[in-house]
């Protein structure tokens, strides 16, 4: 037997739930990124072999499988977020949430593996 879920909400256990906690984690990681790429950046300022150091680490593959994570987080966030306020203030939003949300991973399976190809073609091959 199918547990109710009360009237009223989306995101109790189901797929909305999930994409909100997705929604967040992706989130903070794009904030973490943007304040290790300022920081980063901001080192040509104080000292450019400091800072041609600090790329020279970036250059290796687990750097460009984060990138390639990177990526995908943004792609996720953003159109989860078009997701998001559709469902806040389109009247029929939280009727078509799932389908929206099953729209959202197919747009994202769709950009991102082609992205991802020829991206991991790039830090590990030539």
């Amino acid at each position: 037997m199918r547990d109710v879920v009360p009237k009223g909400t989306l995101y109790r256990g189901r797929e909305g739930m999930w994409s909100w906690v997705a929604h967040r984690i992706t989130g903070l990681l794009i904030f973490v990124f943007l304040l290790v790429h300022v920081l980063d950046t901001s080192l040509v300022r104080v000292s450019p072999e400091a800072y041609n150091a600090v790329i020279d680490t970036y250059k290796n593959p687990v750097v460009g499988l984060g990138e390639a994570g990177l990526v995908g987080a943004v792609l996720f966030h953003a159109f989860n977020g078009i997701r998001v306020m559709l469902v806040d203030f389109w009247s029929k939003g939280p009727r078509y949430h799932r389908q929206m949300l099953w729209a959202v991973g197919a747009i994202w399976v769709l950009l991102f593996v082609p992205f991802l190809v020829r991206h991991l073609s790039h830090v590990f091959g030539a």
